[in-house]
């Protein structure tokens, strides 16, 4: 059971390499009716978000029109991704994450978690170290100092997101097969309730499975998990 569960984190907008690092931050969230975050982080919150989608729903031109967005963006990001050349070392790899856009951070965390462990932050830090300390200093290596601090928050907060996205993911896919195979999907649910189990992720996960089982033409899969989300509806808050 896949899932494109996200996980959310502050970044800095501008930690690649520039002349005058910035410090403006900016938000990788979960966005409903953005499922590609073509858009951005709505700006209204969730009046906004109702009043985008019922507008969707109503102009037919506007609909069609945000879907080729979507698809157009999904394509550029792909071909973007696909174009990376995932480097060697680490000296390389520090690089890599300085030249990736901000809003690629998130992808390029999951896919290169299992590098970025122990050896790969104290390349960081002993660099960081002695530029910190070194005798005559320019303003090119003030500035990577202001990189390089920038960047390793950035990592350590996504890493600490993913990890935890991870562990939340495989609880949900363990308890949606509890109530999957549950005789009594109320007395599991209030189980789940009682174990604080009960959550948006485990939400999430149900919903993607209820898109696959549709398309797969599962009509009557899908019609059941459609009944247990109306179920757990009653005792999760989203």
């Amino acid at each position: 059971m896949a899932s494109s569960l996200r996980f959310n984190f502050s970044i800095p907008s501008t930690i690649c390499k520039s002349a005058k690092p910035r410090f403006q931050r900016t938000k990788i969230r979960c966005i409903g009716w953005d499922p590609e975050g073509v858009l951005g982080p709505p700006q209204s919150g969730h009046i906004a978000r109702l009043e985008f989608k019922k507008r969707l729903e109503k102009d037919s031109e506007a609909r069609e029109a945000f879907e080729r967005q979507v698809r157009e963006e999904k394509e550029r990001m792909r071909a973007l991704r696909e174009s990376r050349v995932i480097p060697d070392t680490i000296e390389k790899l520090v690089e890599y994450f300085l030249d990736t856009e901000a809003q690629e951070i998130e992808f390029e965390i999951a896919r290169l978690r299992p590098r970025l462990n122990e050896e790969f932050f104290s390349h960081l830090k002993l660099e960081l170290g002695k530029l910190r300390f070194a005798v005559s200093k320019t303003q090119d290596m003030e500035d990577r100092v202001i990189e390089l601090e920038a960047l390793q928050k950035a990592l350590q907060e996504g890493i600490e997101a993913y990890d935890r996205m991870q562990s939340e993911l495989v609880s949900a896919r363990k308890n949606l097969m509890k109530l999957f195979t549950s005789d009594d999907v109320k007395a599991t649910l209030l189980d789940l309730v009682e174990q604080n189990e009960l959550n948006r992720s485990l939400l999430t996960l149900l919903d993607e499975n209820i898109a696959n089982a549709y398309q797969g033409n599962q009509i009557q899969a899908a019609e059941y998990m459609e009944k247990i989300r109306g179920a757990m509806l009653k005792y999760i808050t989203v």
